[in-house]
């Protein structure tokens, strides 16, 4: 007789939604969302509709395997456990013996978001002394800009885009990324609510809007602090709440709005004046407005002081008084569970050296003092999605370099691999899961055993420290052990949750206090504008990087993948039909290309083919590339990320995915 289990989706995406498993003979039958819970509410995006297709999918990997062949060739023989422990904790003392703990780099990032299982290697390699690993390669500078203005101030609830008479999706493709903020945006609607979508293209999200404003890549900046300009000039600013919740408005009304007319806006933007100045105006009049930032418009050059420029629109209306106004950056809950009891920071030696994660490429083949001589890959696939990838799969094929990857399937990393050890889903082990676009914590336990002999990020970490004779004692714990002194030790937030709930895998919500909108958690105790301790104290427009190329590239997401997960699926694979690239018609017709035909877009990083898709959802000048393809899929062996650069934001060290340009010709 099947049963249903409760779990929560793993994956990086702000939504952590809650599921109900069904299990039959200890098997995954189906899965579907979880109705009661308090934000996803019941609805699955299609990537995890049949989550267990991924469970068994042909592909999965159920054994360790040592490679027999040339790096790439992906040909493998079975070892056991043991054998596979025994050769990487050998080649590893030889590392230290010689090289010294840095010479060995962990690498990894999303590919499960539960807090104990994707944290489960920090304190090894701490414990190892291994090079620590700056792991910024998504919204980094998203979170900067928030910062930047508003320090720890609590973001608004989601579900209060409801009450909103306006609301902005700024840089969303929310039925790729955040399907289920569109159940409040939806509601406002029916209320009456005007949805707007500012973008680089019109993504699928934009037939749920009514108006949509396309702009220049890297522009929205300019967009944000002209409509500043505009408020300002037509007395569409609350006085009182400036005076009394705002730091900085005399000084960027005085040394920054002036520059930024409509008209200046208007040839860095790509948006008429008039269209600029109606944004403005509709905003400025609006009861509520919201203003929903996506993750893309932080990946330029730009991408902090961007986020700085947009989430000063609330402060000069005074929208945070209001229920349905604000601005949502991101939720930012990391303070309601200990997860230092994880990541066990005091094993750690702060001499040690930090690379970035969005320069391994350049790590891999330029570090000398030490060399990274072992790489370490966990819930992650570099080769195809860290940027600039012929540099990375350069490194990847060093003979010297020896490559443990612990994962579900093949990837284009474990190609590479010296030793791939088989890792379980998220449906076979414990974890604890927090979110970043809702206020849910819900903890997981497993419902169905390990399929073949996979282990979970933390049972492996543990066998590598016992064989490495690290005697402390997290690495006699268990990840159920580790969840409870988490729960056992609460912090302050915790205080009014049901633990007991909590503890059995429910999902709760954590609370909100009153008032807490208003409640500026930032040095001056206001909504800083001006932020004395920036190198650039006033937002402002900085111009992106770009390339010497005539079209920018968007790497935009997909409706049917995540970043490289879910190319194991043949059914979403279906779905997403073939590698393309779309383009304005105007465009391809000045480059005498037609629908469907095979191109190849490049720049001085790369080359890349891709199918032809023209279409007029994507203005003159830009071109999209919509999800990060497993290499057994790309048409000339290299995937997007061959073209997209190494380069890091304004602030905060993150990728510059988005600000990359190409040319494009027929194969």
């Amino acid at each position: 007789m099947a049963i249903e289990k409760r779990s929560v989706c793993p994956y990086d995406c702000p939504d952590a939604c809650g599921l109900l498993v069904k299990v039959a003979s200890g098997k995954v039958t189906g899965v579907r969302g979880d109705p009661d819970h308090p934000f996803t509410r019941g609805s699955l995006c299609p990537k995890m509709a049949h989550y267990e297709r991924t469970v068994y999918a042909p592909g999965r990997l159920t054994r360790p395997l040592l490679r027999t062949g040339p790096k790439g060739a992906g040909q493998f023989k079975p070892v056991s456990w043991d054998e596979a422990i025994k050769i990487i904790v050998e080649r590893w003392q030889k590392i230290i013996a010689e090289n010294g703990g840095e010479a060995i780099l962990p690498c990894s990032y999303a590919g499960t978001m539960g807090l104990v299982q994707r944290n489960a290697g920090h304190a090894f390699f701490y414990r190892l002394g291994a090079s620590r690993l700056d792991r910024t390669l998504c919204t980094p500078a998203k979170d900067y800009g928030w910062k930047a203005v508003m320090g720890g101030t609590l973001a608004p609830h989601p579900d209060e885009a409801a009450a909103s008479d306006l609301i902005i999706l700024w840089g969303l493709n929310a039925l790729a990324t955040n399907i289920h903020f569109l159940h409040a945006v939806r509601r406002a609607k029916r209320q009456g609510a005007a949805v707007w979508l500012i973008d680089t293209y019109a993504n699928p999200t934009a037939k749920i809007a009514d108006r949509v404003f396309l702009v220049h890549p890297g522009s929205d900046a300019a967009l944000a602090v002209a409509m500043a300009h505009v408020l300002v000039r037509d007395g569409l600013v609350d006085q009182a709440f400036i005076d009394r919740h705002v730091q900085g408005y005399e000084e960027y009304k005085r040394e920054i709005l002036p520059d930024y007319t409509p008209t200046a806006a208007s040839k860095l933007t790509g948006l008429p004046a008039e269209v600029i100045e109606e944004m403005a105006l509709a905003y400025g009049r609006a009861a509520a407005p919201f203003i929903s930032v996506g993750g893309g418009l932080a990946r330029y050059g730009n991408g902090a002081m961007t986020v700085r420029a947009i989430v000063t629109l609330p402060a000069l209306t005074g929208a945070w008084q209001k229920r349905g106004g604000g601005v949502l950056v991101g939720v930012a809950t990391g303070s309601a569970l200990n997860v230092s009891l994880v990541t066990r920071e005091d094993l750690m030696d702060e001499r040690t050296r930090i690379i970035n994660i969005n320069q391994i490429g350049d790590a891999l083949n330029d570090l000398t003092d030490p060399p990274i001589k072992s790489l370490y890959v966990y819930h992650s696939n570099p080769a195809a999605v860290l940027p600039d990838q012929n540099r990375v799969i350069q490194g990847l094929l060093r003979e010297d370099l020896f490559t443990v990857v612990h994962e579900r399937f093949l990837t284009d990393t474990a190609r590479y691999a010296d030793i791939v050890l088989p890792a379980t889903t998220s449906l076979e082990h414990s974890d604890i899961y927090r979110a970043y676009g809702h206020y849910c914590l819900q903890r997981a336990f497993p419902v169905i055993a390990p399929v073949g002999e996979a282990k979970s990020n933390w049972e492996v970490f543990c066998l590598l420290a016992q064989a490495m004779g690290f005697t402390d004692e997290i690495f006699r714990r268990t990840t159920d052990e580790l969840i409870e002194e988490m729960l056992a030790h609460p912090t302050p937030w915790l205080e009014g949750v049901d633990m007991a709930r909590l503890k059995a895998g429910l999902p709760v919500e954590l609370p909100l206090p009153a008032d807490y909108k208003l409640d500026f958690k930032t040095p001056s105790g206001k909504i800083e504008i001006y932020n004395p301790r920036d190198a650039e104290p006033l937002p402002r427009y900085l111009p992106p990087h770009g390339d010497e190329a005539p079209f920018w590239l968007m790497t935009a997401p997909s409706l049917y993948g995540l970043n490289s997960s879910f190319n194991e699926r043949a059914d979403l694979i279906r779905r997403r039909q073939r590698m393309s690239l779309l383009m304005n018609p105007d465009d391809a017709t000045g480059k005498g290309l037609r629908d469907g035909q095979r191109v190849i877009a490049f720049n001085r990083r790369g080359e890349v083919a891709f199918y032809l898709a023209v279409s007029p959802a994507v203005p003159p000048g830009v071109v999209v590339a919509e999800g990060v393809w497993w290499l057994d899929y790309a048409l000339n062996g290299r995937t997007v990320n061959a073209l997209t650069s190494q380069r890091l934001t304004d602030r905060a060290g993150g990728s510059t995915f988005y600000d990359t340009k190409v040319d494009v010709r027929a194969e």
